[in-house]
């Protein structure tokens, strides 16, 4: 059975990547964190005549790179005159005097303060609306091929991260006879190789993913310059300084330190940790301890500057108390890596630890404590950010960012009780080699070994062509240098057989490596559905932008009112939102405006629209109104008479398909 655990280790890792990069498709492109909360004049509004400056105002600071603050005439031709000002969350631009009267889009592309782009689009009319040429793009910044690269990795970067940091931690708290085995160096070299290509991978698409999205602005140097100027690409490249005395940490963990800890085996010691033998292996042990203590103070120090280059410049750095979210932010992402990097470093130890080196039962245990540790703080941590980023159970359940963090604290419980599992494993192990192993090195001892590698078709002692040999040595006179190949081929096979029998000899060890597996399969889920929360807008800050938006559009100086309602027809495409503009929401005749847009913003067009007026109280009604298409997601119709004053009923019908529609209505004061 423990022949068939290598292949199934590689069937569930492919698995499970695949489930994180689906994971990771669905998340782009990224969601804003930052809304436009009002804008002047108002969308939708109609004007009597043009105003001299368009505003818009967002509810949060947002950066604006030149050109994206665009207003465009009915024919698509530039009405604005390209000098967009101002700082903050508040932005101008001036448009050209005397426009004609019609119907005008503005659109936006600015960066938020936590690093991601925000990019939409509305239109307000001059004099009356018109028809217009302009429709706003579906491919934006932060989508398309180059916002599914970006997100590729962000993964990378965090996963580079936790097995970096977590390896390292592995072996210089619970396993230091680890670092001179090969298995567990490329595990953290790789660690080291993926977050490196991943933030050099970033560094690149950066421009690109916040401005066009097109693939080749990947290598524009103009985009690169700008990307260095703001916080993200700082954050970026001091993330690659900070590798660089990464480097050279691992290089001295897997050379000069692994060496004396080599020298310092002469003896175990209580713990079964390598101990000196006489005064020359004292001196040697206190070069070891003197190293790692080095080691240690030198990791934590590089470890969490590379976690405070993703706190710098994401959602640590806005909203709340970012004194303290930046801090807490660091513990948490140190507390993953210790838990999860910790986590995939024992997996390979028990695995790949050659018979030579084994796995101590006190490594394991030190992992153990160490991952109690870690979960800990990431309770106390985790708790916090779910506050400052959610901020109430409305958010919690009803917005995107809460329903994927409650997603996450699933995977988290989940994981914590599989490593409950794996804890009763821990504490079944002992430090002295089972029975079973006993047996099988006394058998390779005496020689049992040779013979039954010789029952199974693998002799190794034979001679070559008479003149006799030691085949175990490969010293073989007279033997062609085909045969002398094939005889080293099959020592080898012979070694690695015997190396396997002796990690498998233990039922316990095998037990752990299983739940071990499990842990770290449901770890990389986990892993994706993190990636997926920082770049989807916090609850708090949706839920904040939803009521000031709400606040800034219900009354106007006429008595306008904004309804909105979100839809679900059933069928493809069909959900969205239907935002219904009433001006002046009076008695007599009114100018309404209906957009649809889809659930991240986007302005899309449905085949069908229809509204109704009802006022209920005076038995009035439905009033059919079918409103005219204007632009993309725009629908008007001029002169709706309401004949009386009073709470009326708003039922708007939006037709997804040739068979999907759905009706959706609100109750609003006219009059």
């Amino acid at each position: 059975m423990t022949q068939t655990i290598a292949p199934r280790v590689r069937s569930l890792v492919l698995l499970l990547l695949a489930v994180a990069a689906a994971l990771l498709a669905d998340a782009a492109p990224a969601s804003a964190h930052a809304a436009l909360t009002s804008s002047d004049p108002r969308q939708g509004a109609v004007v009597g005549q043009a105003p001299e400056q368009i505003s818009l105002t967002f509810s949060e600071t947002v950066a604006l790179s030149d050109d994206a603050l665009r207003v465009l005439d009915p024919k698509g031709g530039r009405a604005d005159t390209g000098e967009a000002r101002g700082t903050g969350a508040t932005y101008t631009v001036k448009l050209r005097p005397g426009l004609p009267d019609g119907t005008y889009t503005v659109s936006y592309q600015v960066v938020s303060a936590d690093s991601h782009p925000v990019a939409g689009a509305f239109t307000f009319s001059i004099g009356a609306p018109s028809a217009t040429t302009v429709s706003v793009p579906e491919a934006t910044a932060g989508g398309g091929a180059v916002g599914f690269l970006y997100g590729v990795g962000r993964y990378a970067s965090y996963a580079g991260f936790i097995v970096l940091v977590g390896g390292a931690a592995f072996l210089l708290a619970c396993w230091p006879r680890g670092a001179g085995v090969r298995a567990v160096q490329r595990l953290v070299v790789s660690g080291w190789v993926a977050l490196t290509a991943a933030t050099l991978g970033l560094l690149l698409l950066r421009g690109s993913y916040t401005t066009s999205g097109k693939a080749g602005d990947v290598f524009d140097l103009e985009l690169l310059g700008q990307v260095l100027q703001t916080k993200t690409g700082a954050a970026l490249v001091s993330r690659l300084l900070l590798l660089a005395a990464a480097a050279l940490f691992v290089a001295v963990l897997f050379g000069a330190y692994a060496k004396r800890v080599e020298g310092d085996e002469g003896a175990p010691d209580e713990d079964g940790d390598a101990g000196g033998a006489g005064e020359g292996g004292d001196e040697a042990g206190k070069e070891a301890r003197d190293l790692a203590f080095g080691l240690a103070v030198g990791g934590v120090v590089v470890a969490a500057g590379l976690a405070a280059s993703w706190a710098m410049a994401e959602h640590a750095s806005t909203g709340i108390q970012p004194g303290i979210a930046m801090p807490v932010d660091v513990l948490h992402l140190l507390a993953v890596a210790a838990w999860l990097g910790g986590l995939t470093a024992l997996l390979v130890a028990l695995h790949r630890a050659p018979a030579g080196t084994p796995l101590e039962a006190t490594a394991v245990r030190r992992f153990s404590q160490l991952a109690f540790g870690s979960v800990l703080v990431l309770v106390v941590t985790g708790l916090y950010q779910s506050w400052r980023q959610v901020g109430s159970w409305s958010a919690l359940t009803g917005t995107r960012y809460g329903q994927l963090l409650c997603l996450k604290a699933g995977l988290v419980v989940l994981l914590v009780g599989i490593a409950w599992i794996s804890r009763r494993w821990t504490d079944r192990l002992t430090d002295t080699v089972t029975a079973g192993a006993e047996r099988e090195k006394e058998r390779v001892a005496s020689g049992a070994g040779a013979t039954a590698d010789a029952d199974s078709g693998t002799a190794v002692t034979g001679a070559g062509d008479g003149d006799g040999g030691t085949a175990d040595t490969g010293e073989v006179d007279g033997v062609d240098p085909e045969r002398a190949a094939q005889l080293a081929r099959q020592r080898a096979a012979v070694d690695a057989a015997r190396q396997k029998r002796l990690r498998d000899a233990d039922p316990t060890r095998s037990g752990l490596r299983r739940s071990v597996l499990a842990e770290a399969g449901v770890a990389v889920v986990l892993l994706a559905v993190t990636t997926m929360l920082t770049s989807t807008e916090p609850g708090r800050t949706e839920e904040e932008a939803k009521a000031a938006t709400a606040a800034s559009a219900q009354t106007s100086a006429t008595g306008a009112v904004t309804l909105d309602m979100p839809f679900d027809t059933g069928g493809q495409d069909g959900k969205g939102v239907v935002r219904i503009d009433l001006d002046p929401a009076r008695t007599g005749a009114n100018a309404l405006h209906v957009y649809v847009t889809r659930p991240n913003g986007r302005a899309f067009d449905v085949p069908e629209v229809k509204v109704a007026f009802t006022l209920e109280s005076q038995d009035i009604g439905p009033l059919p109104v079918v409103p005219d298409h204007i632009t993309t997601g725009h629908w008007s119709a001029n002169g709706v008479q309401i004949p009386m004053a009073g709470e009326w009923k708003i039922a708007v019908t939006v037709r997804t398909s040739d068979i999907d529609q759905v009706t959706v209505d609100k109750n609003t004061q006219i009059g």
